[in-house]
């Protein structure tokens, strides 16, 4: 299977924050940025696996300043890591006030998917090729994660006997 690069599957989505995703306060309701976030991963592990996936787990979402109606979210994603038939796809979210220009650094999530074959059982992905200083540190710091992820599960394994 032949190794793709970060940069064939990374997106941008722009989309504009109505009243519909509003809470009673006039934010933007947190489930409708992780709604987002979701759906733009996905979109990045399914255009490097070329196959279905499925959202395995949200490792990590930080929410740091509101969105409010009217703001224009951008949701950029790209792929950090790709193992046998997972990949860990991170997403930064900035919600930008078109009329004065200000943008703030909104969201950032860490998600893993695992691709699925038409039988619904997983499938080997290609190889991720890393070729930027950036992209071997995204990846150093998604198999941390990672390694972090599996000791938990061992530890709630352990606490469940």
């Amino acid at each position: 299977m032949e190794a793709k690069r970060s940069q064939d599957s990374r997106i941008v989505i722009i989309q504009q924050m109505t009243q519909q995703d509003a809470n009673l306060a006039g934010n933007v309701h947190g489930g409708v940025v992780m709604k987002h976030i979701d759906s733009t991963a996905g979109i990045v592990a399914v255009r490097h696996a070329s196959s279905n996936v499925v959202t395995a787990s949200i490792d990590r979402l930080d929410f740091f300043s509101p969105v409010f109606i009217g703001d224009l979210l951008h949701l950029q994603a790209s792929l950090n890591m790709v193992g046998r038939t997972s990949m860990e796809v991170g997403v930064r979210v900035e919600a930008e006030n078109f009329l004065t220009g200000e943008v703030r650094h909104t969201a950032s999530a860490y998600l893993t998917f695992v691709a699925l074959g038409g039988d619904g059982r997983p499938v080997e992905v290609p190889p991720l090729l890393l070729e930027t200083g950036e992209e071997k540190r995204r990846h150093q710091e998604a198999v941390a994660r990672r390694e972090m992820r599996l000791a938990e599960k061992v530890r709630e394994r352990k606490a469940q006997r």
